[in-house]
């Protein structure tokens, strides 16, 4: 006899109002707290928040003087974290940021000596000018979430979160990024001029001392932030969804079947099963913080930039040119249908 009897379908997850109401009173707080601070940059501020709801990491990129460092340092103060800062330069040894062992000559042991890598809120400053050497001693931290000295392996805290920054223009005794390490930030958010009006704004708040000191105070809590991370993963996803983000990624890697010649020669690889797994807790993310239970496509549409940008390899002509990873990607988004 055939047994016809069907296993119950697993219980869906859904966000309920109450912790949608939660959600949305914990991301205001910090939004206002960080505005209190760094004046504009609301791309910012969103793809930071995203990241913090997600668990990811941010490079952050742009010429200097545009509030990178005070961004980070706002943003921890904001949640009661734990932050530090490192500067990456071109001596800038593995041990400085994971740490090492040290021998104590009193009791003739070694003892472990944890680095500035241990903290919830990691700067890595101006990373592009550590050598690639000190910078694969990030990639185990950034994906595992752990340190190994000594053959000993240490947890880092939680939550955990690296912000990189980068500046584009003064390359020199730079070095470029592998693209392991790239593929390991969620966003790259790429910051531009304040407006004459933001910049006027910072000046008058110079004049009142309000950027004297940089201390914030602390709106949210440790428990807070994983409260947000354990709500992205309820967000529902439609399976329409689901299949947009797989055709967009399947577009970066076969541009020649999708996109117009003058176009496709420019991209030389797409993105990797990291790029859809972004868009999708990313997605998840920004629906949050919209103060919605569910993705739309416009949640997709509005990160492709900050998704992206980092995860496409572009040929030598388009660097010729001047072709801008962001002209890439919206082409490639014009040629899939939206959902």
């Amino acid at each position: 006899m055939t047994d016809t009897s069907t296993s119950p379908e697993p219980a869906v997850r859904t966000v309920s109002d109450a912790e949608l109401e939660r959600s949305s009173a914990i991301t205001g707080a910090i939004s206002v707290a960080f505005q209190g601070k760094v004046v504009g940059q609301q791309d910012l501020l969103r793809g930071l928040l995203v990241a913090l709801i997600t668990r990811g990491h941010v490079l952050l990129e742009s010429v200097p003087g545009l509030a990178k460092t005070l961004s980070a340092s706002v943003l921890a103060s904001a949640v009661h974290a734990d932050f530090s800062r490192i500067q990456c330069t071109p001596d800038l040894l593995p041990s400085d940021i994971i740490g090492t062992q040290v021998f104590n000559p009193a009791t003739t042991q070694f003892r472990t000596q944890l680095g500035p890598v241990h903290a919830n809120f990691v700067l890595l400053d101006e990373v592009n000018r550590s050598s690639a050497k000190t910078q694969s001693a990030m990639l185990e931290a950034m994906q595992e979430r752990q340190t190994t000295i000594g053959g000993e392996t240490h947890r880092l805290p939680v939550p955990f979160m690296v912000l990189a920054t980068q500046n584009p223009i003064d390359e020199e005794g730079t070095y470029v990024l592998p693209q392991a390490q790239m593929d390991r930030f969620l966003l790259k958010e790429v910051l531009d001029y304040p407006s004459p009006l933001e910049e006027a704004e910072v000046l008058a708040r110079l004049a009142a001392g309000d950027l004297d000191s940089p201390d914030v105070a602390s709106v949210a809590s440790l428990d807070d932030v994983l409260f947000l991370q354990s709500l992205v993963s309820k967000v529902h996803v439609a399976e329409s969804i689901n299949r947009y983000i797989i055709e967009i990624v399947n577009v970066t890697r076969h541009p020649e079947q999708f996109l117009p010649t003058e176009t496709a020669r420019y991209l030389e690889y797409g993105a990797s099963p990291r790029g859809s797994i972004a868009f999708l807790q990313a997605a998840r993310a920004q629906a949050l913080l919209a103060g919605r239970a569910h993705v739309l496509p416009e949640d997709v549409v509005a990160l492709r930039h900050s998704v992206l940008r980092h995860r496409l390899m572009l040929t030598f002509e388009a660097l010729a040119s001047r072709v801008r990873p962001e002209d890439v990607i919206d082409a490639i988004f014009d040629v899939v249908p939206t959902p």
